[in-house]
């Protein structure tokens, strides 16, 4: 991944691993370089331990070489390897010129 490649606000993917059902509607995940147990939200009847995940959410930090990303499920700091890019944060257009014109 390209150094800078990801910025606040942008939408991130995070491919995580199922580890075991905790109750039946919060499920035990592993995510790669985050070294927490991480349970979250997920009533899919027939999931199962080893099966990829993908959880989504926004950049709310970058540092050196890490990525804060939060979400409705999430709340982590992981590699920037970690995650992949989904969709990149453009600003709003202004509409109009933020100083009068000089007459």
């Amino acid at each position: 991944m390209a150094k800078g490649s990801i910025k606040v606000g942008d939408m991130v993917a995070i491919t995580a691993t199922v580890r075991k059902r905790v109750t039946e509607d919060r499920v035990s995940v592993l995510i790669p370089s985050y070294h927490q147990p991480h349970s979250i939200v997920d009533v899919t009847p027939n999931i199962s331990s080893g099966q990829k995940i993908e959880l989504t959410g926004e950049v709310t930090r970058v540092d050196n070489d890490t990525v804060t990303v939060g979400g409705k499920d999430l709340g982590i700091t992981v590699k920037a390897s970690a995650v992949r890019l989904v969709t990149s944060y453009v600003a709003p257009k202004r509409k109009r010129p933020s100083a009068n014109k000089a007459t």
